[in-house]
């Protein structure tokens, strides 16, 4: 067959096509709640926690051209290479909290890459540490009915295939900072864990690890001890955190004891705070999406071609204060600390009450990037919705892809018709 025949259908222009047109449910609930019951071990785990989380899960998938994923698989090597060089790791760290300077050798677990479908192609929008919802994802991914045309899902996870990659991953840190043997005793981190929005993947993360001879645990990090140079919870040992807080410093004084271990090498964390220094914080996007630098620093022309994926982003100073105000209509402010769409503005609906903070310093500008849309049906009545695309990577391999749907600014989990989606590769 010639591939290059014109009139063969074009696979973006499908996806796109149906993201516009394709308005059948894929979810089936039912074996979802199923799905979550048996792997958490909880017969009432669904009206526990998925129920009253009503916005939590989308009835209806994504569709991406598989060139399109492959494209942004390329994009995230095309970082993760860059951040490897000797130049990027000493830019990044010069602004750096003390505590991030030290590599104790993980490279952090469950890495975020959040994708906008730009005009021109995936834009990489932000890097994230302790991505939420990887656990959930790979059972939404597997209680999809097939509709509309026929799919398949991009690294199809099958029974456990992520929760096994999930566990080698954890392994994998181990070793990259111990050397030899397994962590024994893994702790799931967060302040008040239980009330966190997506405590039921705490849950699933325990079970994948409990089923897998590993002791596990759910902890709150304030009831964390350091003492005779071991990391205590209840009582017991901790060999290794997964670390969910969004104190990235660990700078918080319910952090003191997780802090103090951390920087002694006394516990393994993942991801931590060189990880986030690395990768995920926010002034980072300046030098991604600098060609001059990226020049200077002789990183490759294939991988500065792949690295225009990422928005032009400044750091916001009295100096560019001005000139960032006049053309803000074209910008999205972000704070450098900040996570989860908290205190981000679209420049066009930014007042001058919020720009004097915004001016004060501590915000990235990043070029703004139009989310691509995905119609829903809600009462029969066609609506658009947001979209963006994560994949959730481990040293640069992608585990998972996912989409989120929503309204607003940013990504939220209060949108009917909205949440977590499967992305579908057509």
């Amino acid at each position: 067959m010639n591939t290059s025949d014109s009139s063969l259908p074009n696979p973006i222009s499908i996806s796109d096509r149906l993201n516009q047109n394709c308005f059948c449910t894929t979810l089936d609930r039912p074996s979802l709640c199923e799905a979550l019951e048996r792997e958490a071990g909880d017969s009432s785990f669904c009206e526990s926690f998925i129920r009253p989380r009503a916005h939590l899960f989308s009835n209806v998938p994504v569709f991406l051209s598989a060139t399109a994923v492959a494209e942004m698989q390329e994009i995230v090597t095309a970082v993760e290479v860059t951040a490897r060089l000797a130049a990027y790791k000493a830019a990044v760290l010069s602004w750096a909290p003390e505590i991030s300077q030290a590599d104790h050798g993980p490279v952090g677990a469950l890495m975020g890459y959040d994708f906008h479908l730009g005009e021109d192609g995936p834009r990489l929008i932000e890097i994230n540490t302790n991505a939420g919802g990887a656990f959930l994802n790979a059972l939404l991914a597997r209680a999809q009915r097939a509709c509309c045309v026929k799919m398949k899902l991009p690294l199809a996870p099958l029974a456990h295939t992520f929760e096994d990659a999930a566990f080698r991953m954890f392994h994998g840190e181990w070793v990259r900072q111990r050397g030899f043997g397994t962590a024994n005793r893994i702790a799931i981190v967060d302040d008040n864990p239980e009330e966190q929005y997506l405590y039921p993947e705490f849950v699933l993360a325990r079970q994948v690890l409990i089923e897998r001879g590993v002791d596990a645990v759910i902890a709150d990090a304030s009831c964390l001890h350091y003492e005779g140079g071991r990391l205590r919870f209840g009582g017991q040992n901790i060999d290794l955190v997964y670390n969910r807080v969004t104190d990235f410093a660990l700078d918080q004084p319910d952090h003191r004891a997780l802090r103090e271990a951390y920087r002694d090498g006394a516990v393994v964390v993942t991801p931590n705070p060189y990880n986030h220094s690395i990768l995920a914080d926010k002034r980072n996007l300046s030098l991604l999406s600098d060609p001059a630098i990226l020049d200077a620093w002789g990183v490759e022309p294939r991988l500065r071609a792949l690295l225009k994926a990422v928005p032009r982003t400044v750091l916001v100073t009295s100096g560019n204060a001005d000139a960032l105000w006049k053309s803000r209509k074209n910008l999205f402010f972000k704070p450098t600390g900040g996570h989860g769409g908290k205190a981000v503005y679209r420049g066009d609906k930014l007042t001058k009450g919020v720009w004097e903070e915004v001016k004060r310093g501590g915000y990235i500008a990043q070029a703004f990037v139009r989310p691509s849309e995905r119609m829903i049906k809600i009462d029969d009545a066609p609506q658009a919705r947001k979209m963006d695309i994560r994949l959730y990577t481990y040293d640069g391999q992608v585990l998972l892809v996912a989409a989120r749907l929503y309204q607003g600014q940013t990504t939220n989990f209060r949108t009917l018709g909205g949440g977590f989606a499967p992305v579908l590769m057509i």
